[in-house]
């Protein structure tokens, strides 16, 4: 894991972004073992085969998730974005399914 990444995470001033980012990290790790993983942008940014798969960023009042390679992957209600990349914003309090994320993430990698 990329130090910086992790001293994005543990530098949110929210303690609820801090740990649904650490959940969407892992849920990266999980579906994509061989990830490499870099902060660009001031964001981490998770890579398979050096293309990019998904990105998080922060809000003052939400985390995006941001997967790509999404052409002809179905996703659930709430992403949002153009077909090759699609993204949601998740806001204090919502329940993520990490195990579907998981399913969604690798099906997008899986072309990569």
């Amino acid at each position: 894991m990329n130090l910086e990444v992790t001293e994005f995470i543990d530098g949110l001033k929210e303690q609820w972004q801090g740990q649904l980012c650490a959940s969407l990290r892992e849920t990266v790790y999980e579906a994509i073992p061989d990830v490499q993983e870099r902060m660009q942008y001031k964001k981490p940014h998770f890579l398979k085969g050096g293309k990019y798969a998904a990105v998080i960023s922060t809000s003052k009042d939400a985390v995006s998730f941001t997967i790509f390679n999404t052409v002809g992957v179905t996703l659930p209600e709430g992403f949002d974005g153009p077909p090759e990349r699609k993204t949601i914003k998740l806001r204090q309090g919502h329940q993520m399914d990490s195990q579907q994320f998981v399913a969604l993430v690798r099906q997008a990698a899986a072309t990569l």
